[in-house]
């Protein structure tokens, strides 16, 4: 007869410390979370070096305290992916790359980049390369200026290092912070040479449940498949990346966009 085997104690007690880590508001040292969970500070400190070794924990290096990791972070985004945002986006990015003969992408914020949970190839027989998984720049992208647009924590983390990637790229405060609301006003954003010299973007917020922006879909590709003779993004397009973002927002729940 086959025993069941029972709980596995150290798991248990990494589980007990990312929770603990979840509910706090700020970074916790060794001995607070070992007193915490009634557990001694050696195990504490060994469950804590083995999370960190694998990234689900990191440690601040001036006080030696630890917080949430940005690889846990990464798997909670993952869930997201595949349970909620991917899954309702999927055939609206289809419908909108067909449309548009744009490469589509939607994005999500993690850690203060733009995570690519959803890549559509332009609908032609260009080799392309997959980007899901990739890590964009917020500042430089239109996925990164609408997800920046309605969170001003995360454009406040950011002050101080907007990094050039070309001669278009937003690098002044005062300048990101007149192009987010500009995004606010119309609703949706683009990028023009901003990150790839040659290519441009445009992309909207998609809203979940009390209107909340929870990621972004967009467009990408050859500046003049975007944009018209004036170098602004076309109208039909912007319409049409609006049109996939409300839908899914729509598939959401949001009741607002």
């Amino acid at each position: 007869m086959c025993r069941v085997p029972g709980p596995i104690q150290s798991i248990e007690r990494a589980a007990a410390i990312l929770r603990l880590l979840a509910r706090g508001s700020g970074r916790l040292g060794v001995s607070e979370i070992a007193n915490s969970l009634g557990l001694a500070r050696g195990t504490a400190h060994g469950i804590l070096r083995t999370l960190q070794g694998v990234g689900f924990v990191e440690q601040d290096d001036e006080t030696g305290k630890y917080q949430l990791g940005a690889a846990l972070l990464h798997l909670g985004t993952s869930y997201l992916d595949v349970n909620e945002l991917r899954s309702r986006a999927i055939n609206w990015a289809d419908a909108l790359a067909a449309r548009s003969g744009a490469a589509v992408r939607i994005g999500t914020p993690l850690d203060g980049k733009v995570l690519v949970v959803h890549h559509v190839f332009r609908p032609d027989d260009t080799l392309q390369a997959l980007d899901v998984g990739a890590l964009l720049p917020t500042h430089a992208t239109a996925l990164g200026k609408v997800l920046l647009a309605y969170d001003a924590s995360a454009v406040a983390a950011l002050r101080g290092t907007l990094e050039p990637f070309s001669r278009r790229t937003i690098t002044l405060p005062h300048a990101l912070d007149r192009a987010l609301a500009e995004v606010r006003d119309m609703g949706w954003a683009s990028e023009v040479e901003e990150m790839t010299v040659g290519e441009a973007g445009v992309a909207a917020p998609i809203r979940g449940q009390g209107g909340l922006v929870v990621g972004a879909i967009g467009i990408s590709g050859a500046v003049e498949r975007i944009c018209d003779v004036k170098g602004r993004p076309k109208p039909a397009l912007v319409t049409y990346v609006r049109d996939a973002a409300r839908a899914v927002s729509r598939d959401l729940g949001a009741s607002r966009w």
